[in-house]
Formats: C-alpha cells, structure tokens, sequence
C-alpha cells in the first residue's frame, strides 16, 4: 500500500506486438499509427489486426494499452478486408464513370479476382474499362479515407432505392435496429459485410481483365500476397456459375433478400422442391452420358473439396446408372493406403495422409487393370487402428457394371497412367453457390461448405464448431495442394450447392458458433459466420421436413435415407 500515490490520468497508451517490442503513444493514436511505427514485416502488407484478442480496422483510436497482432494479406482475414475495400473502390470509381448502371460482384475466380458484370449485361468496352482502371489509380493516388458512417435506416434505405439497388433494400427493410453503419469513400456510401483498410492508398494491386459479358477484377492471394497470380481462364468453372444463376432465376430466389421472402411467405416449398430436382435433372444428364461412353467407361472417379456431398452424389449417381440398366460397384482408395510406416511425412513430421504416395498407386493400377480385363482380384481393407493393409473378399466386375471410385486424388492423372483414356469417366464436385447478400457482398463458396461441415462434424462426428473451425485452415491447405489443381482434368462438374440450404442449415449452425469459447482465434472466425447468418431467416422446422431424404444436404443435417446404402454390396 505504501507504493500507492495519486498519479494525473495517463495522456498515453502503451502497444506490444508478437515480436515483443512495446510502443508508446498519446491517447486516441491509431492502431495504423503503431503499425508503421513497428514498420511490420511482411509477406503482405498490414491491413488490419487483432486488438487484445478481437478484429479491428486499423482506423481504431486506442484509448487503453493493448496486446496488437497484425493481420496482413497471407491472413484470411487479411485477404477478405483488402477485396472488400477493393471492391468498394472499384463501385465507388464506376458510379462516377457510369451513373446510369449498377456494377454487380457476382463469383470468384481460382487465381484471384471477381467476375464482375453491368446491370444491363452490356459489356464494357476496352476504353470504357481503361477509364474504369485509370480512375481506379487515381483514387488510390489520393490517398482517400475510408470512413464508417452510422445513418438511420430510413436514410440507408432511401439511398438503395435511389441506386436501384432493390436487394439491399429489400435485405435490410426488417432489420430491428433503426440504424446502419456503412462506409464513405469519395462522397459514395454504400454497405460493406465487414471491415475495410483504413485508406485507398492501401489498394494499389489490383488488375481489370475483359471477360465473357462483363470484367475481372484481380486481386492478390494469400499464398503469394504482394503480387498477382497468372490470369488464367476457367470456361467450365464460369458456365457453372452461369448455370445456377439460371437456376436462381428458374426458383425464383435471385438473392437472400427473395429467399427470406419465400420463407415468409410460404414458397419456400417451392423452393426446395425446384431445386432438388434440378440436382436431379443434372445427375440424370451425368448418368446418361457414361451410359453412353459403355462398355468402355468401366470407372467413374469422383474428386472435390470437402463437404461437397460427394458421399451423397456417388450413392444419387449409382441409383440413376441402375435405372438405366448399369450396375453400380464402390471402391473406396482409402483402403489402398500403403501400411503406416511407409506413409509420407508433412513438413512438421505428421503421416501426410492427403499425399498422393500415402496411396500404393501401382497396386491400385494393377487391380483397375485386372478389373477391366475381366479378371478377379482379393480386395485391399485398410486397418485404419493397426495402420496395416488386410485383405477381404474376391471383386470383379461384369459387362454391366461400372466400378465407381471416389477420393481427392481421384482427378489426379498419375491415378489412372496406364489405363485406356476411354475406360474412365470424371468427376468434379464442389458447392459453387451464385447467391448473394446482394450485389456487392458476396457469399463466398468456402463459408458454404465450412458450415455444412461444422453441423456434420458436430452431429456425427462429436467435433465442436471450434474443433472444426480449428482444422479449416489444414483442410483448405489439403485442397489446394491436391484437389483444386486437378478440377479441369474432369469431363464434368457437379454443383452440390441448393438456393435454401444456409437458411436450413442456420438453425443448426447458429447455436454451435455461440458454443465458440470468448477470447480464442476460433472465436473470431465464428464471429464472422454469425454476423453473415444474421441475413439469412432460418428455415423453420415444418420446412426443414419438407427436404427430401436423399436430398445431398441431408448428408450433413442428417436423416439421410442413404446413409446405409452401398451400391453393389448386398
């Protein structure tokens, strides 16, 4: 008590970074401020950080020391924070250009950018987007702010409408609060799902490319942040993502804002009817065109990333081969694992399970050749307690069957070296959702399939929402090393994602991530998803039952009539 005197209140607040280093500042300096004055390493730049634990902008004035942990452009959060603020620029700089036409973001592109189109579907011209890309530079030469702005909700609503951006509108007419934060760049106000960069200086990488009916806007990615990858051209991925706002169109559920709508009103039903059976529709076209390739498409390899519903796909596409008289039989390359020993290590000495060699490739090609040849062969079991190889029942196939194999390396061409091109058909499968918040917030395909697997892995697999958030980043390392960079060897991609499922899903979902412990790096991942979910109505109960049984959601919600069938075992 002795070394307690009265003190005038403090006019500093005092910063430590990760590194240990501590810096002093007046009161109210921003987190910015430290960060260059810590002049941060990279790779990426600085675009934001954790402040004692929590996401901040770098805008935040401090008014009490704190623990700062800076998030650049190699950090998920980082790379989300930079392609929303450049997104709002690019709105910002083509409202000024074209008044008259609203700039939608519609989906992302594997090397790094949004496809981008005008209302009126009209595609820029080559001097219309070298003026859109020079007003672009000039407003990140200025250096402008980008500032929060807290209106009331009549103000933000009014401003939609006067945009013609009905979907915004309609998405926040029945929020409860009476007011909306958004952000102000250059006189322009617009609403943004997340944090921005504090200034435009910040955005300098970006590129516009020309494609199909509207443009590209590239951006850098998290495993090179300071530059821009190669422009590579996807023409499948793009018609996919073409083909399902079709189908939005078809349902009758362009937005989230028309899909709480059908929620509301009852055609929610509708919906979800129209949208299985255009699943459906597409599993039957894929049925027909290996029933076509026969006899000599014996083997169907299906790949994608995970939680795509490639369990429920595999087990869907067997029955539609059977009613078209081709007997479906499943091999799983998991049981052709090499024993454990000899099973690759990562870079911190783990078994790389994911690895290609983790596989006995020459064994599993010795049997598909057998196979097609008409001969039997012993069946691999992998002994996942003992890491050892066991042997089971003799397999082998006749004119009428097809053997279908599922697994990551399944679009691998390494897999199948050897075999006859014409003896294999492939598969690509993943959830490539087109809806979004509106026209400038995307719904990322990732978020997607992070909370299918956040409600599977709780259900059925006993692994909290922090367990499964946790892991997300290895398992995303995992497809981009081994399943992304083989898609475009597939002869067809599969769809999986269905208009209504993040509001089924909600329900499910919302509750785990409240379950997220406070003050944990999982937290504030789950944050994030839930701020996301505020959007979306759940799918009430009654509704929920109206899901089919075989539905591939079902695969994650549960109560799938499939769960125990095995095509061609008996």
């Amino acid at each position: 008590m002795n070394n307690i005197t009265p003190t005038p209140p403090r006019t500093d607040v005092q910063v430590r970074f990760p590194d240990g280093r501590t810096f002093n500042g007046p009161l109210n300096t921003t987190v910015e401020a430290f960060v260059q004055a810590a002049r941060w390493p990279g790779p990426g730049m600085v675009v934001a950080a954790l402040v004692n634990g929590r996401l901040r902008e770098l805008s935040l004035p401090l008014n009490q020391d704190a623990e700062i942990v800076p998030i650049t452009l190699a950090d998920s959060d980082g790379v989300r924070i930079y392609r929303r603020s450049l997104s709002f620029l690019l709105i910002v700089a083509a409202l000024e250009l074209f008044p008259e036409q609203v700039i939608t973001i519609h989906h992302s592109m594997p090397f790094g950018g949004y496809y981008c189109e005008r209302d009126d579907k009209q595609q820029l011209t080559t001097a219309e987007l070298d003026s859109l890309r020079h007003r672009m530079q000039e407003l990140v030469q200025a250096d402008l702010p980008i500032t929060r702005v807290t209106i009331p909700l009549d103000e933000a609503l009014a401003l939609f409408r006067q945009w013609g951006d009905q979907e915004k509108a309609e998405l926040f007419a029945r929020r409860r609060k009476d007011y909306l934060t958004l952000y102000e760049l250059n006189g322009v106000r617009d609403y943004f799902h997340g944090f921005m960069v504090p200034r435009t200086s910040y955005l300098y990488l970006f590129k516009l490319w020309p494609y199909g009916d509207g443009f590209i806007l590239q951006f850098p990615r998290r495993r090179d942040p300071d530059a821009l990858q190669p422009f590579e051209d996807e023409p499948r991925l793009a018609q996919v993502f073409r083909e399902y706002e079709q189908w939005l169109q078809i349902i009758g559920v362009p937005s989230v804002a028309s899909l709480n709508n059908a929620i509301r009103n009852g055609r929610i039903q509708e919906a979800i009817l129209v949208a299985e059976a255009l699943h459906e529709r597409q599993l039957a076209a894929i049925a027909g065109e290996i029933a076509a390739r026969q006899p000599q498409a014996k083997i169907v390899l299906i790949s994608g990333p995970t939680s795509a519903g490639k369990t429920t796909f595999s087990k869907r596409l067997a029955l539609q081969l059977l009613a078209r008289g081709i007997r479906p039989v499943t091999i799983s390359m998991d049981n052709y694992f090499v024993n454990r020993t000899q099973t690759p290590r990562d870079e911190t000495g783990n078994y790389d399970f994911e690895a290609l060699e983790a596989v006995d490739i020459p064994l599993f090609q010795a049997h598909l050749q057998s196979l097609l040849a008409g001969q039997a062969i012993a069946q691999p079991r992998y002994n996942f307690h003992t890491g050892l190889r066991e042997w089971g029942e003799e397999l082998q196939i006749g004119r009428d069957q097809v053997l279908i194999i599922e697994g990551i390396h399944g679009l691998n061409p390494r897999l199948v070296e050897g075999l006859p091109p014409d003896s294999f058909y492939r598969i690509f499968i993943s959830a490539l959702t087109q809806l979004n918040l509106d026209k400038h917030n995307r719904v990322p395909t990732t978020d997607t399939r992070l909370l299918r697997r956040i409600v599977r892995d709780a259900a059925h697999r006993g692994y909290s929402a922090a367990d499964t958030i946790a892991r997300w980043p290895s398992v995303r390392l995992g497809e981009k090393r081994h399943i992304f960079p083989n898609q475009n060897n597939a002869h067809i991609f599969f769809n999986s994602a269905l208009v209504y499922e993040v509001a089924a899903l909600k329900t499910l979902a919302y509750p785990l991530l409240l379950q997220v412990e406070p003050d944990t790096p999982e937290r504030i991942e789950a944050n994030r998803l839930r701020a996301f979910l505020q959007w979306f109505d759940p799918l009430p109960s009654s509704y929920l039952a109206l899901i089919p049984t075989h539905s591939i959601l079902r695969e994650f919600l549960g109560d799938s009539v499939l769960d125990d069938y095995e095509p061609g075992r008996h």
